[in-house]
């Protein structure tokens, strides 16, 4: 397929430059991939489309503020935007100024701290700290909104680019479809005895890298670090065994749980199974795959021609899901990262055990 298949026209004033006064406050779209049908709800209505037997799972990984700026030794200035911590003190890191580093080049940070180059991977920078890296963000950096987002970040963004279940850091970019779960909505899943667990998967800075290749195969995904804990596998084991829904909530837990299925073997009685996984994935999940675990989403809308765009593609089918987005736009909803959400139920094609 090519990437322009995966294109749509966005007017710019759809695209969400704020939250919602609420976080529970934000609109829902409902799509079947399998009849194409589409809902136009509130997200509060979401408990309603559950089932006791269901089970969410969330990402519960915490963002962390990921920019800072220094000081080159040259004098020059340079901003420095953390990708991923690697140790307690060295990090691979993007790096913007007038001229790249050099190996062994320091940079001057704010709060007395120093960073110095050890070498390159790629497009990124390998930098070692003269403290812990993570805790140094966290009091020094700005929360890093997307780029898409233009304005400023502001004191409010610390909390609201946060899912409100946020707790392992390591993150530089939310996991956006949690963003609207409020302790209001927690409170109404539990009256209608919904389950949840959680994975983590810690989102990279390459979550926003548009798809260059014109033929999609071409295209290599970023890595990203994950963990899908036994307790996590043992509740979606069970939730299949009740015959109950496993519903992903975002696409980053998407990626998570058919990683972590894709080396477990299949139980004659059950189907696809999970077993618990800690560590990197590329996984590229477009049209044409078939999905392992997942029988359900919930997920924000995505750039056009982006992998994210292509991994619910997948899932409900590319026609199916341009057509909603066209309803989308028409219908005014807010797009990407502080915009509204879908609720999206698989095409027949895309799920394996069917």
């Amino acid at each position: 397929m090519r990437r322009t298949d995966f294109h749509f026209d966005l007017p710019k004033d759809l695209i969400a430059q704020r939250p919602a006064e609420e976080r529970s406050a934000s609109r829902l779209l409902t799509l079947d991939g399998e009849s194409r049908a589409t809902r136009d709800l509130a997200f509060r209505d979401l408990p309603s489309l559950l089932e006791p037997d269901d089970l969410l799972v969330f990402n519960d990984t915490r963002v962390v503020p990921a920019r800072v700026h220094g000081i080159k030794e040259s004098g020059g200035k340079i901003e420095i935007f953390l990708e991923r911590a690697l140790t307690s003190n060295t990090a691979l890191v993007q790096a913007r100024a007038s001229k790249g580093l050099k190996p062994q080049a320091r940079v001057a940070l704010p709060g007395g701290v120093t960073a110095r180059m050890l070498g390159r991977e790629g497009d990124l920078y390998r930098l070692q700290f003269s403290c812990d890296v993570l805790a140094y963000f966290e009091a020094h950096g700005e929360m890093p909104l997307p780029p898409y987002v233009e304005r400023v970040p502001e004191t409010a963004d610390r909390e609201r680019y946060q899912t409100v279940y946020a707790r392992a850091s390591g993150a530089v970019a939310a996991p956006t479809a949690g963003l609207h779960f409020d302790a209001a909505l927690f409170a109404a899943l539990a009256v209608r005895r919904i389950k949840h667990a959680f994975v983590t998967l810690h989102v990279g800075a390459g979550t926003f890298q548009p798809v260059r290749a014109d033929d999609i195969d071409g295209h290599v995904m970023h890595e990203e670090y994950l963990d899908v804990p036994e307790s996590t596998c043992a509740a979606i084991h069970a939730t299949r065994a009740a015959g109950g829904r496993v519903v992903a909530v975002g696409t980053t837990v998407v990626r998570c749980l058919e990683t972590a299925a894709s080396g477990a073997p299949a139980d004659p009685g059950v189907g696809a199974r999970i077993a618990p996984y800690k560590g990197a994935t590329r996984i590229f999940i477009k049209p044409g795959y078939r999905f392992r675990i997942v029988d359900a989403m919930v997920t924000n809308f995505h750039l056009p021609e982006s992998t994210l765009l292509m991994l619910c593609a997948a899932f409900v089918g590319r026609e199916t899901l341009l057509s909603a987005y066209a309803h989308a736009v028409a219908e005014k909803y807010r797009f990407f990262s502080y915009g509204d959400a879908m609720f999206l139920t698989p095409a027949k094609a895309a799920r394996e055990r069917d």
